[in-house]
């Protein structure tokens, strides 16, 4: 009896340290599920609060587990009724792309993109505040950011780097196709919370749509930030992915 035990034990053990390299195989390229929705990955980029691409972007791509892919293709099929369509910032974010947050968060000297995302925050501040951690759900695969795009969608410029930077909680901000959501993505500021009540009109309209149509396919918004979005039932609740963003899973 007890060498059954031990063998079930090692057993066990094996496949508890072999999920997380085998787990990549429940992933997929948003794109190859739901086409249609539009993207701006902004970490594959320099237009984010860092100011340069991010450790771990090695493609413009949203990936995300399977079941978040198809709960998000149902909410695009919704938005598509009423003349609308998804767009998403950013899907599964890698370990190294947190750590290079965590990073950036600790040079206080570097400020270059303040001016637009976090203009009334102070930098030492961030990790207090909880801007910044040194873990993230996105690097579980079941978490996103996104918007919404009236259509049809308008022509959307790139941005310049080394450009002037507009407050992202501006009236006028940087020029996107995006409806009116009352900040820009990324807006290190309390008015970024989904349920402020200075949001009025039709960004807190166009919020709550966003909000309600994800509700319905089964995901939770992080309150404190209106594009943020998870999977309720998360099928890897507990572990942290480090393999790179781009067409080759794991």
């Amino acid at each position: 009896m007890n060498s059954m035990r031990a063998l079930l034990l090692s057993v066990l053990l094996t496949l508890s340290f072999a999920m997380p390299a085998n787990a990549t195989n429940g992933f997929v390229v948003l794109k190859d599920v739901a086409p249609t929705i539009l993207h701006d990955i902004r970490y594959y980029t320099a237009h984010n609060f860092v100011g340069t691409r991010v450790d771990g972007y090695r493609q413009p791509l949203c990936i995300l587990t399977r079941p978040v892919a198809l709960a998000l293709r149902k909410v695009q099929r919704e938005m598509l009724a009423q003349g609308y369509t998804l767009k998403v910032y950013d899907c599964y974010r890698p370990q190294r792309a947190v750590d290079h947050f965590v990073r950036w968060a600790r040079d206080l000297a570097d400020q270059r993109m303040k001016p637009e995302f976090y203009p009334r925050v102070d930098k030492t501040r961030l990790f207090e505040d909880g801007y910044i951690a040194e873990k993230s759900g996105h690097s579980r695969g079941s978490t996103l950011d996104l918007t919404i795009v009236r259509l049809p969608a308008r022509y959307q410029r790139p941005y310049v780097p080394g450009e002037r930077l507009v407050d992202c909680a501006a009236p006028q901000r940087f020029p996107d196709n995006t409806v009116d959501m009352a900040t820009g993505y990324d807006c290190f500021d309390t008015l970024s919370h989904t349920d402020d009540p200075r949001v009025t009109g039709q960004a807190r309209e166009n919020r709550q749509l966003l909000k309600s149509a994800m509700g319905r396919a089964g995901f939770r918004n992080l309150p404190e930030e209106w594009w943020h979005f998870t999977l309720n039932d998360e099928p890897f609740p507990d572990t942290y992915f480090d393999f790179p963003v781009s067409r080759r899973l794991g």
